[in-house]
């Protein structure tokens, strides 16, 4: 038993022995070993992440300086710093599997968007920070100057505007500590997001260019540069929480750079992870298992690779205390 760690390091050592657990424990360590050899870290959020409220574990992480840079969804960029100004008002329904339509319709009355279990407030969260990033597009276009997704929201962030609304200990945000860091962050498919179809209904009033907003595939041209500049070495390692185009745009970095663009002195990915639950027969991305990735140039066949089969919510925060020897 490892004594220069917490009591959740030590529960998990002593009793997390088979099966998906042990897969947790082989990944978390696996983890581990590629920082202490000096590898970088891409964690990547699918889902409903934020909501579930990972910032807890993964601020701390940030700060650590255990994750180098993140790939999320839109909703993620966003839904961190909703329930950073708006933990309050949200409402927590446990018998969500027992709602009838009306009950639903209900919600949507009273001005409640629900996730699974949990219910955000459109007033507080969504237009409370909408109200203050159409001032950051509007004067970056006033300048003339264009930024990708993440980039307003850490302006906004830094500007320090939202702080009068804050109601959860902002030690608990992962987009606070990310923003403080300036971690790289890589949304593709941001229009997919609240914030993208407040962005995208401002453009269709002319109130605000679609070139303000600088797109996906500036995302594909920054995370080439990043990686680039970042895989000497030990590599770049790839935790993946769920899937989706949160996991395959920024994993696609790699085949895109020596196939398509024929740079062949490109690493493979040097580490990976996957927590998901999908069933690999179905065809999807977040069900593929990593062997699959071989065939499409993103994995060697020496790469260390994992498979936690379980809920992300529940699996990612150990792996992390674990990490942060907790």
């Amino acid at each position: 038993m490892s004594t220069n760690r917490g009591p959740i390091s030590q529960f998990i050592e002593k009793n997390y022995l088979h099966f998906n657990a042990a897969a947790l424990v082989d990944a978390a360590k696996g983890y581990e070993k590629h920082l202490l050899e000096g590898g970088k870290m891409m964690i990547t959020l699918a889902g409903a992440m934020s909501t579930a409220e990972l910032g807890i574990s993964l601020a701390e992480m940030i700060r650590q300086g255990k994750v180098d840079i993140i790939s999320c969804t839109g909703a993620n960029l966003e839904e961190d710093i909703m329930n950073l100004v708006a933990h309050k008002s949200y409402k927590r329904v446990p018998n969500y599997r027992d709602l009838s339509p009306q009950d639903e319709w209900d919600l949507l009355e009273k001005g409640y968007n629900r996730v699974t279990d949990t219910c955000i407030p459109e007033e507080e969260a969504f237009r409370r920070i909408q109200k203050h990033i159409v001032k950051q597009w509007k004067d970056a276009e006033a300048q003339g100057e264009r930024f990708l997704p993440h980039e307003f929201m850490y302006k906004l962030l830094l500007s320090k505007d939202m702080e009068q609304y804050y109601e959860i200990d902002p030690k608990n945000s992962w987009m606070l500590a990310a923003a403080e860091r300036n971690l790289p962050i890589i949304c593709p498919g941001w229009e997919d997001s609240t914030m993208g179809n407040i962005f995208a209904s401002y453009c269709i009033k002319n109130e605000l260019s679609p070139s303000t907003m600088k797109s996906g595939i500036e995302y594909m041209m920054y995370l080439t540069d990043w990686y680039r500049a970042n895989s000497a070495g030990k590599g770049v390692g790839f935790f993946q929480i769920g899937g989706g185009i949160a996991g395959d745009f920024p994993i696609c970095v790699v085949p895109m750079m020596y196939q398509d663009l024929e740079w062949h002195d490109v690493p493979f990915w040097s580490y990976f992870c996957q927590i998901s639950d999908s069933t690999t027969s179905y065809g999807s991305y977040s069900g593929a298992v990593p062997n699959e990735k071989i065939t499409w140039g993103k994995l060697d066949i020496d790469t260390p690779k994992f498979i936690v089969e379980s809920d992300a919510t529940i699996v990612a925060p150990l792996i992390f205390a674990w990490i942060l020897k907790q």
